[in-house]
């Protein structure tokens, strides 16, 4: 069994800059919890903090990063603009709020959250590329972007599209992102990595994981990075951050993978009436 204190801090491996894991802090409300989680994962390893104006707690991750010993210079920090304010005006100036509640210079990746609500390509990404060019934003991002989606927007833009975050998981496998994602050398991040737990209820993953001596966690997250997919899941308290952690350290090989790939079973957790794939 892997120790989480003998994995090394996770500073930007993949060639595009980002960390392979990140904390998600989706439903994350309480302020302390929040912020001591943030501070746990810092501390332990992490390098990358996901958030959003939609989940209420900007502030408390902001708190966590000033409490973690870590220089904020090491840590990739990613928010979203909520549906609401997606119109051009509303982004600018919701994106300096953001910026306040977090305590940051510059965020280091901003998404559209959703392509719907006040959405729309011309207006909410000239504004993108406003806060871009203003170097308030490090990376553009995008999420819950289908293919066609993802095209209009890679149109409407001057400034590259840094990641589309998407749901993703064993469950969920997200081909067609992937594939769409890869030919147009955007990264790929996804929420809800363990399927809000259906992981652990899945016999592959956990044949996999009896194999190696492991937890279906960590058998879903070192799929998702061998993919070269980015998790980004959501953990309040240590065991469960540190377990996550230790998905770094996991080596799957071909016989592993192409077990997880055959996976017949799939389940989308996220799923709105009016998401773009309805």
């Amino acid at each position: 069994m892997v120790d989480a204190n003998d994995i090394e801090p996770d500073t930007c491996p993949r060639a595009s800059g980002m960390p392979m894991l990140g904390l998600g802090t989706w439903q994350n409300t309480d302020p302390d919890q929040c912020a001591e989680s943030v501070r746990t994962a810092l501390e332990m390893g992490y390098r990358h903090v996901d958030t959003a104006q939609a989940y209420g707690n900007e502030d408390a991750v902001g708190e966590g990063i000033a409490r973690a010993d870590v220089d904020r210079d090491e840590i990739f920090l990613a928010t979203k603009i909520s549906t609401a304010n997606l119109a051009h005006d509303d982004v600018l100036e919701t994106a300096r709020d953001s910026l306040d509640r977090l305590g940051a210079d510059t965020i280091d990746l901003l998404y559209v959250h959703w392509p719907k609500g006040e959405y729309d390509p011309e207006g909410t990404l000239s504004a993108f590329d406003e806060l871009y060019d203003d170097g308030l934003i490090e990376n553009v991002g995008v999420s819950n972007f289908e293919p066609e989606d993802l095209e209009v927007a890679l149109d409407e833009l001057d400034a590259p599209i840094f990641a589309n975050q998407v749901e993703m998981h064993p469950l969920l496998q997200q081909d067609h992102v992937r594939k769409a994602c890869e030919n147009y050398d955007v990264e790929v991040v996804a929420y809800s990595p363990l399927a809000r737990g259906q992981v652990f209820e899945v016999d592959e993953l956990e044949d996999v994981a009896g194999k190696h001596g492991v937890t279906e966690a960590q058998v879903s997250l070192a799929w998702l990075i061998e993919k070269g997919v980015t998790p980004i899941p959501k953990a309040t308290g240590e065991d469960h951050i540190a377990d996550n952690w230790e998905a770094l350290a996991l080596e799957l090989d071909d016989e592993d993978v192409d077990a997880i790939d055959a996976i017949e079973r799939t389940s989308r957790e996220v799923d709105p009436a009016d998401a773009p794939w309805n």
